[in-house]
């Protein structure tokens, strides 16, 4: 079974053993491999598992035993009813599990309010006509994001099994994402900041650090180059919120030069000044751990120039490995 599908599915599953005491949604996780965990909790919500034995009430927490057994229905998919719209992209790499997109700046990621369409998944519905409904039929394929003036590289699924195992890295920070960016003012060595995000109190679109409310988040990053105006950095997700880098960067009084939501307008910059640049994870399907790079793109060396930094030759640009005790 597949969670996107043109015609509906149906099963029958028996609770061995190994799998009595658990819960229904880490049993049916287990006994379909295609679906992520969340796939299954929103069959069991929509009331497509069917227990075939007497219960009141049936929800992801219950606690399957032994020998019980349950129908499980998956509707067809709902078609998108995004648009293809066919125009350029940068792919670093593709195969028929999945695409490697270097996005430039400037390009929204998926459809939303104010940006109905031209975006990138427009563009990946046209290339990959099999992308419509993997992982969703609003954002298909779409296992990570990165915000519209932001650019570099980005993974998305072509298939239901990709999508789970890239969503499932993600989750667990097995997915290595690696930002280049300008922050203002002077930054040395290496930090690290640990503060939870969450939606502003007032202002609806932003993000901001809270305290009590907020998801965990842990940006890291070490000084490349740096003078009083501007620090050039390298940067490295071990979560991944919603505006993550800078938001963190503007709490700690260093916002991204050119980001106007949080405080880094300059003259310099006519986009905030973020790059994704390295990008890592697990195959899916091959196992093997795959590595792509980006170099930043015109903008950013214009901008680093105009600081009065010289250009680094941007592939020996690595993150230090620990070392070895």
């Amino acid at each position: 079974m597949e969670p996107s599908s043109s015609s509906p599915q149906s099963t029958f599953l028996t609770v061995p053993a190994s799998q009595g005491g658990k819960r229904l949604d880490v049993f049916l996780s287990s006994q379909l491999p295609s679906f992520s965990r969340s796939q299954v909790q929103a069959l069991i919500k929509e009331g497509n598992v069917f227990p075939q034995f007497p219960v009141k009430a049936i929800k992801a927490s219950m606690i399957v035993l032994e020998g019980q057994a349950f129908q499980v229905k998956v509707p067809a998919s709902k078609k998108s009813d995004i648009p293809a719209q066919a125009f350029a992209l940068d792919i670093v790499f593709e195969d028929d599990d999945l695409l490697v997109i270097n996005k430039p700046a400037g390009l929204v990621v998926h459809p939303g309010a104010g940006n109905p369409d031209h975006t990138l998944i427009n563009a990946l519905v046209a290339h990959c006509p099999g992308l419509a409904g993997v992982g969703g039929v609003q954002r298909p394929g779409l296992v990570h994001r990165l915000d519209k003036d932001t650019s570099g590289l980005l993974v998305v699924a072509k298939t239901d099994v990709a999508y789970k195992s890239l969503v499932k890295q993600l989750r667990y920070r097995k997915l290595g994402r690696e930002y280049l960016g300008i922050a203002r003012g002077l930054m040395e060595g290496f930090g690290r900041v640990d503060a939870p995000i969450g939606r502003h109190a007032i202002a609806r679109k932003k993000m901001a650090v809270r305290a009590e409310t907020g998801k965990a988040a842990v940006t890291h990053f070490r000084t490349l180059a740096a003078n009083e105006k501007a620090s050039l950095l390298h940067l490295k997700l071990e979560t991944g919120r919603t505006h993550q880098i800078r938001v963190h960067l503007q709490y700690i009084h260093h916002p991204i030069l050119g980001d106007e939501v949080y405080g880094g307008s300059n003259e310099l910059a006519r986009r905030q000044m973020l790059h994704a640049f390295r990008i890592s994870f697990q195959h899916p399907r091959t196992g093997t751990v795959e590595g792509f790079f980006a170099a930043p793109p015109k903008d950013f060396e214009e901008c680093l120039s105009a600081l009065g930094f010289q250009r680094p030759s941007w592939k020996e640009v690595e993150w230090p490995q620990p070392k070895k005790s």
